[in-house]
């Protein structure tokens, strides 16, 4: 391994400078060079353009019969134009902004050109000039950038593979080759970089793609392991009574869903190994109250609870929820934010240290390094996929075995579930409390915009309450301001003085945001205009219609979540979404958010449509980076991966098994286990 894993600083041409380019396309290491994989092959190999499809790319040899005229306009724009005799036919060949051609275009010479066919005008598109060698190929195309360019990499490529193959280890174990057909390490590499066809470069891609996903679920399986080890400490001994009592008292009755759920949940929490449980519930399935279950067991144990939340005011929402639920229970809450008041906070941490505060509510506030705890034996993440993995393991580590539950209402398909969360048990809520009644969505143009806005008077002389939600569009405040600034104004003149409309935007402070979000629920304005910052919200029982502009600006699973924020109380709830989607996938979004109200059936239809990254979000922490495979697209193979993985972990000594050893080494090396 350690060859492989040599700087790029060693190859022949790699000074500083072309270092540091190297790195910021990721290439820090040979290995990461070998796995530097191209985007795109071009077909070298010579065809007749006669027999080409128009627009196709091709490479042709012909006679040049003429000699090239060079235009130039502009400062550094020019056109080369040359005629090229192939089999008779005469086609003109064009080169744009690439002068120095010139010199090598030769009357009488014979020619091999790499180009775009353009049948109406008999004419190709040149895009290279190649020699007679290099004629029968694939042309592998790498991402590059302006500081390292294609030439560059193929020939470091081919460097560090000249130089390396040998210490190319075969990691994936003998028999799964087998198995599946797979190809050597050293020839998927070879195949990649350098194929003979289309068909030689897809087998290869087909075992690296497995190989990508073998070794994450390995990875996925030894961290699983690692948090099933016997843990005398971790086993919460609850009070079975307390907890009967408590679900007794419930002024609802759970459904099977949450009933289920909560057995899982206790079932792991009385064992002596540490859960690391996910538990996914669509948006007003309940899962508070599987939450605040779990929170008691372990109190009436007498070990202390956590939860976390993204805000401040989840926060707080969370921490009245829980009073109001443990109302007349011996159950000592503390709520722990950045907007703590430093005295508060001084009179707060030695109660948390004590044991005397039993659940301690907040947001990253609680696991800073001065805030210590008696005896964490819970640890409850809400909307999980808002904190990173070093953010929750922080948490985690404030107690010695910390059980962990991290839940989300952000309906992640199993697909996505398996490669972000394999190292958790999944619990689902996949059933909505009785009597919910399901929020009618309609989808409009932005022409029918005075209907929507006809609909909610309606609604607001009913006594009902309006969200108004505007895009927040790319990353910028400024934009996300001003958007719901002009829409908030617009909203003012149309419904004030008889209702008032508030606002609600990124760039207020965490008081201001909690001001206005208070004031929306006190109903002292009957309409709130808001940017996305309400998709993780406080509940507000009266606010039956929420308005979305640009509908189509979101992803299908975050314009789930917004609805969500309606059909709180008894009345029907409507939501209206309002887009002018400019392709077919778009509108197919707007139509499948507008007829299903099924969270899970939205984010798979998200997935098809877009892509992981709008479920997950690109820079989702959990999200592994995989360089070829596709969660989505090669799910196939990342099942069988995982199978694999779960059967080779599952046998007690499999890293000492023979053909198992490349294996063991690599994952040591790259610190998934460690020996003792």
């Amino acid at each position: 391994m350690a060859g492989l894993n040599d700087s790029v600083a060693v190859l022949k041409g790699v000074g500083t400078k072309r270092q540091v380019a190297l790195n910021k396309l990721g290439i820090n290491t040979i290995n990461d060079l070998l796995t530097y994989f191209p985007r795109r092959y071009d077909d070298l190999s010579i065809k007749d353009p006669s027999s080409a499809v128009d627009g196709q790319k091709v490479t042709v040899k012909g006679l040049v019969i003429a000699p090239p005229m060079l235009t130039y306009f502009g400062r550094k724009r020019s056109r080369l134009v040359f005629r090229l005799r192939i089999n008779d036919q005469i086609y003109t060949v064009s080169f744009f902004n690439q002068p120095w051609l010139k010199r090598e275009i030769q009357p009488n010479s014979e020619l091999i050109v790499f180009g775009t066919y353009n049948r109406a005008r008999n004419q190709i598109q040149g895009m290279k000039i190649l020699n007679a060698q290099t004629s029968n190929a694939f042309d592998s195309i790498y991402p590059a950038n302006k500081e390292v360019k294609q030439a560059t990499i193929k020939s470091l490529v081919k460097l560090a593979y000249e130089t390396y193959h040998d210490q190319i280890v075969d990691i994936i174990p003998a028999s799964l080759r087998a198995k599946y057909r797979l190809e050597s390490f050293s020839d998927t590499i070879r195949n990649i970089h350098f194929p003979e066809s289309p068909k030689a470069a897809q087998r290869a891609f087909r075992t690296a793609k497995f190989m990508e996903f073998f070794l994450f679920a390995m990875k996925v399986q030894i961290l699983k392991a690692a948090h099933r080890k016997q843990d005398p400490q971790a086993e919460i001994n609850y009070q079975e009574s307390v907890v009967t009592k408590f679900q007794e008292n419930l002024p609802f009755k759970l459904t099977a869903a949450q009933q289920k759920v909560i057995q899982e949940i206790l079932a792991d929490l009385s064992r002596p190994i540490q859960m690391n449980r996910l538990l996914q519930g669509d948006v007003g399935s309940g899962k508070t109250v599987v939450a605040a279950t779990a929170i008691l067991a372990t109190i009436s144990a007498n070990k202390q609870a956590a939860i976390m939340a993204p805000t401040e005011i989840l926060a707080e929402q969370h921490a009245n929820n829980f009073a109001k639920m443990f109302a007349g229970l011996p159950v000592n809450i503390a709520l722990l934010t950045g907007d703590t008041s430093a005295a508060a906070r001084k009179a707060m941490l030695p109660s948390i240290q004590t044991g005397e505060v039993d659940l301690v509510v907040g947001t990253h506030a609680l696991f800073q390094a001065d805030v210590q705890y008696a005896d964490l034996g819970l640890a409850v993440i809400d909307e999980q996929h808002r904190f990173g993995v070093n953010q929750r393991q922080a948490l985690r580590q404030k107690g010695t075995s910390t059980n962990m539950l991290a839940m989300t209402a952000t309906p992640i398909p199993r697909t996505l579930a398996i490669t972000m969360y394999g190292d958790m048990d999944v619990s689902v809520i996949n059933q909505l409390p009785s009597g919910r009644k399901p929020i009618k969505t309609t989808w409009i143009t932005a022409s029918k915009t005075n209907a929507a806005v006809r609909f909610v008077k309606k609604q607001l002389d009913s006594g009902n309450q309006v969200y108004v939600v505007t895009p927040l569009i790319e990353e910028s405040e400024a934009v996300d301001m001003k958007n719901a600034v002009a829409i908030f104004e617009r909203f003012k003149a149309i419904f004030e003085p008889q209702y008032q409309v508030g606002l609600l935007h990124g760039q207020m402070s965490n008081q201001e945001k909690d001001a206005t979000m208070l004031q929306f629920k006190n109903n002292q304005f009957q309409v709130l205009v808001a940017t996305t910052v309400i998709e993780v919200g406080v509940d507000v029982a009266n606010a039956n219609t929420m308005l979305i502009f640009d509908a189509d600006h979101f992803g299908l699973a975050q314009l789930h979540q917004l609805r969500g924020r309606v059909g709180r109380g008894a009345t029907q709830a409507y939501c209206i979404l309002i887009a002018d989607p400019t392709n077919e996938i778009g509108k197919e979004r707007m139509k499948a958010v507008a007829s299903s109200t099924n969270g899970f059936f939205l984010s798979q239809k998200d997935l098809e449509l877009r892509g992981q990254g709008d479920i997950t979000g690109q820079k989702q922490s959990g999200m592994p980076d995989f360089k070829v495979a596709d969660p989505v697209g090669d799910l196939n193979i990342l099942t069988v991966a995982n199978q694999e993985a779960q059967r080779i972990t599952a046998e007690k000594h499999w890293k000492t098994k023979p053909e198992n050893v490349q294996l063991a080494k690599y994952l040591q090396f790259s610190q998934t286990i460690n020996y003792d």
